[in-house]
């Protein structure tokens, strides 16, 4: 039997994300934004390079320490406790801090209203509003989110959109947002990175990427 060695999916990639701002990673599928966001959190082989949380590297730290440290994740598997009412999976995970469960009700009034409800009985965009809710209880710093809105209805996507709108302007928080929907993705942050085979190829200003269609067809492979 011949072993195979793990692949390296990310290479020589630098990144830098700051409180109070929102960075949306962007590129074609299987480019290696997932992979991004879990190396942050630590669920990769770590094969090099540093990770640094307000200057302290944390790279080897398991990944249970790093959300204590205040990295939190939202998969796009969303994994909230089906077992659970709604306010329990906020208060399983509540940490002292500025985001408390009347807070993400206030977010996420929908939230409220099924409170009592357990999460299997939830919609798929009611589950990701918990989702997103529950780790907003850990009060983070960082939060990262992996394609918050992909295979929601419309009128839900837009109550996601506003309730991050409202993250950004209400919060301290970094916000780190791996989004396919690039004309949403773009109006919900200040900067961008577009990355291409495990490499950044291209970042900036996300309202100079949003007018320059050009580029954008070309970054992501649009163009026919």
């Amino acid at each position: 039997m011949r072993l195979l060695r793990p692949e390296r999916v990310l290479h020589g990639l630098t990144l830098s994300i700051h409180a109070q701002e929102a960075l949306v990673v962007m590129g074609r599928n299987g480019v290696g934004k997932t992979t991004l966001v879990e190396t942050i959190m630590g669920l990769t082989d770590h094969h090099g390079g540093s990770i640094l949380l307000d200057g302290r590297p944390i790279e080897k730290s398991k990944p249970y320490l790093r959300n204590r440290a205040g990295v939190a994740w939202v998969p796009q598997q969303r994994e909230i406790f089906h077992s659970l009412t709604v306010e329990e999976n906020l208060r399983v995970v509540q940490r002292p801090g500025e985001w408390t469960v009347d807070r993400v009700y206030g977010l996420f009034p929908r939230l409220r209203e099924r409170r009592r409800n357990y999460g299997d009985q939830l919609s798929g965009g009611e589950q990701q509003m918990l989702a997103l809710g529950r780790a907003l209880m850990t009060n983070p710093r960082p939060l990262l989110l992996d394609e918050p809105v992909e295979g929601l209805a419309p009128i839900v996507v837009m109550e996601m959109l506003s309730a991050i709108d409202r993250m950004r302007s209400e919060g301290k928080m970094a916000i780190l947002l791996v989004e396919q929907k690039y004309e949403l993705a773009l109006a919900q942050s200040e900067r961008c990175i577009v990355i291409d085979h495990g490499t950044i190829v291209h970042q900036g200003s996300s309202s100079s990427l949003l007018a320059d269609q050009p580029l954008i067809d070309r970054l992501l492979g649009l163009s026919h």
